[in-house]
């Protein structure tokens, strides 16, 4: 059943997970959105209960430190939006309590995704969905959403049949942990610290100055859980379940920012000349794109960013239809934090 209560124009709002990587980062994006909340609460574990973290201001809110609340099911009376990133079985244990408090759940992990009665939404791709949700609204993949961005205008072009896609995922996408086990990996390597006697706790192998084709866990026919989300999350998203992807998702040693590898097959002709022309016009796409130039999106020199950048967009040969370009974004922002207050905005009353 579709959500009936009325969102205030300035809203209070709760980040679940304020002291994590993304939800610091919801606090920026936040701020850096002028989101018109008119109070922002900081919730988190017990053990964070007291500490405080820096906010500039958004709305009715001052800049100034939050101190950290413990997040218990009565931490949302009063919330009228909550953005969650503290893991799925935390957000499965405080749904009923964020719902039955009448607040509506915008939540990054990937516990209600492929729930039927959730919207699963990029706001540049399916905004509309938004309006069928019954107080809880999914945070699609960091890998789906940069694709789907860039794929939903070219799909306006012409049906979009088959995606192959390999991903280059920083070490952001596993959190805060892992971006500092890279540091310190990359630091012990330098200095001649011997391969067995590494740090090696985020990953299952080392990162540093090394690729791990492995993120998530083994499914049954090999793939990862990873790239299986990249698969049933793209069709929900473009509402298009012709849409075939194939995915191979690998860690790389980068702190922040995804690349994407992306190769796609129309159903129809499709130039390279209308391709960037759409993608151009598209809401949170950025070319770069001039080979002449060396100018390509990369992770090192984008983070920080909003949107999505797409370069090398190409013909590809080898089908009857086909392009290929390389696709980039701050997996932190777009991939998480941006891409869950954008969908905030879009339940505030015009």
């Amino acid at each position: 059943m579709a959500w009936t209560k009325e969102m205030p124009a300035r809203p209070v709002v709760a980040v679940a997970g304020a002291t994590g990587a993304v939800g610091r980062e919801f606090l920026n994006v936040l701020h850096d959105l002028d989101f018109p909340a008119s109070e922002v609460r900081a919730l988190a574990s017990a053990r964070s209960a007291g500490k405080t973290v820096p906010f500039e201001g958004c709305g009715d809110v001052p800049a100034g430190d939050l101190v950290v609340q413990e997040m218990t099911p009565e931490s949302f009376e009063g919330v009228d939006i909550a953005l969650f990133s503290a893991g799925s079985d935390v957000s499965q244990a405080m749904r009923e309590a964020v719902v039955q408090a009448g607040a509506v759940m915008i939540d990054n992990s990937s516990a209600f995704r492929m729930d039927e009665d959730v919207p699963l939404v990029v706001p540049e791709v399916n905004p509309q969905d938004v309006q069928w949700h019954s107080g809880v609204i999914a945070n699609p993949n960091c890998s789906t959403i940069q694709m789907v961005a860039a794929l939903k205008p070219l799909h306006d072009l012409a049906p979009i049949t088959r995606v192959v896609v390999s991903t280059y995922q920083a070490a952001s996408g596993a959190g805060a942990p892992a971006m500092a086990e890279l540091y310190e990996q990359t630091r012990q390597f330098l200095e001649g610290v011997p391969d067995d006697e590494l740090t090696v706790e985020a990953f299952a192998h080392r990162i540093a100055f090394n690729c791990i084709p492995h993120i998530d866990k083994f499914l049954e026919d090999d793939s990862t859980k990873e790239e299986w989300k990249m698969v049933v999350e793209t069709k929900k998203i473009m509402g298009d379940d012709n849409i075939e992807v194939a995915a191979t998702c690998v860690r790389v040693p980068v702190l922040r920012c995804h690349g994407e590898s992306i190769n796609v097959e129309f159903a129809d002709e499709v130039t390279v000349e209308a391709a960037r022309e759409a993608l151009e016009a598209a809401p949170g796409i950025t070319v770069m794109d001039d080979p002449a130039a060396n100018l390509y999106p990369m992770p090192g020199l984008l983070a920080g960013t909003d949107g999505a950048y797409v370069g090398r967009l190409r013909k590809d040969p080898t089908v009857a239809h086909g392009l290929a370009f390389w696709n980039v974004a701050d997996q932190i922002r777009k991939g998480a934090a941006l891409n869950a207050v954008q969908i905030a905005q879009l339940l505030i009353p015009a």
